[in-house]
């Protein structure tokens, strides 16, 4: 596996239920030189999350029962993890879901299924500060 230049070393996490998701973009993240935790729903990252301190989030939306808005919400509301850039994955495209996520503090919304390209330029424009 060769890791390409733009290494960065960089904790990225992906909260999906589907773990053909998690294992697309683990693969996607993992040769590009970022380090992947993933979780299978908002609890299970919401238990992750301090132990990791990833630079950014990946956040399903639909998940059983704790879903991708509680789960950004309750990250965005942390003092340690407020700033922390949360991007809403969705196989929804609609209005209402983007200005939804907009309000419980996500910074953006991928639309799945996404491309190595798309979520690798998501990871880069989001963390651009920290590299």
């Amino acid at each position: 596996m060769t890791i390409s230049p733009q290494s960065t070393g960089l904790t990225i996490m992906v909260i999906d239920d589907s773990s053909t998701i998690r294992r697309s973009a683990e693969i996607f993240l993992t040769q590009a030189g970022y380090h992947v935790v993933l979780a299978d729903d908002g609890f299970d990252a919401l238990a992750k999350i301090n132990d990791h301190h990833p630079a950014l989030v990946f956040c399903d939306i639909l998940m059983p029962r704790l879903d991708g808005y509680q789960t950004c919400a309750l990250i965005k509301k942390s003092a340690r993890f407020h700033a922390t850039p949360v991007l809403m994955l969705s196989s929804k495209d609609g209005l209402f879901d983007r200005a939804r996520g907009a309000m419980v503090g996500a910074s953006a919304y991928l639309t799945k299924p996404f491309s190595k390209d798309s979520l690798l330029a998501a990871v880069r424009e989001h963390t651009a500060d920290k590299a």
